[in-house]
């Protein structure tokens, strides 16, 4: 099981937590908020095989990120993940529009020609996401709960962009159709724990399986096949780094 987006650090007991995920053999991309969480955390995360601590700038805590930034580029070697990071023009982000796009295009100018896997996020900002990325020629990005227009699925998977999707994203018919657009080699699953709740409680990693299943009916076939489409997008992935 592969859960590319959760928040670690943000759960009650993250130490037991890792220690379940590492036992459990998951595949775990874990996100921080500011750069100051991810020094935090990096210590617990050296030790464990399958599961990485990403280096984020979270665009809703924009006031932070110019105080922050000198942390980002001190920590930028320490990993191969950068996460989240992106843009939100909803109403709860639009205030800070300007600070967040002047913040994002100084992470990906400070990360231009380097290998780094993105977790992006781009509520009610789309398209704008997209052209910088394009613009700063990032090799390997997945647009976290895209929420985004139809239309646009395709220019971001033709740009070589992938899409990680939570349970969130299928409980409905309209977010199972918007997922079945999706092409199937560029789908990744993501649990978005501990904010989406799962059986009534924060979800875990290991509720990737879920996803399977639901992304099983989506895409009519079997459990196995689902899985190991994902799995293969995966490894896709990650070849981005070498």
């Amino acid at each position: 099981m592969i859960d590319t987006h959760c928040h670690i650090d943000l759960y009650p007991n993250p130490e037991r937590l890792l220690r379940e995920l590492d036992l459990q053999g998951i595949t775990v991309i874990s996100m921080t908020n500011l750069p100051s969480h991810f020094k935090m955390g990096l210590p617990y995360f050296k030790s464990l095989k399958k599961i990485r601590l990403a280096l984020g700038m979270h665009p809703l805590y924009a006031e932070n990120h110019f105080r922050e930034f000198p942390d980002f580029l001190e920590l930028i070697d320490n990993t191969s993940y950068i996460g989240e990071v992106g843009l939100d023009f909803s109403r709860e982000g639009i205030s800070t529009k300007d600070i967040q796009i002047e913040s994002f295009r100084m992470i990906l100018k400070s990360l231009e020609g380097r290998k780094k896997i993105f977790s992006i996020h781009s509520r009610k900002a789309e398209r704008e996401v997209l052209s910088n990325l394009i613009e700063f020629k990032v090799q390997a990005a997945i647009f976290h709960w895209y929420s985004g227009p139809i239309n646009l699925i395709n220019e971001i998977a033709n740009a070589g962009f992938y899409f990680s999707i939570n349970t969130a994203m299928l409980k409905s018919v309209s977010g199972q159709s918007k997922v079945s657009k999706i092409p199937k080699n560029k789908i990744l699953t993501e649990t978005d724990g501990p904010f989406i709740e799962y059986n009534g409680k924060p979800a875990k990693p290991s509720d990737v399986k879920e996803i399977i299943i639901q992304l099983s009916k989506v895409w009519d076939c079997t459990y196995s096949e689902a899985n190991k489409t994902v799995s293969n997008n995966y490894r896709t992935l990650l070849g981005c780094l070498k």
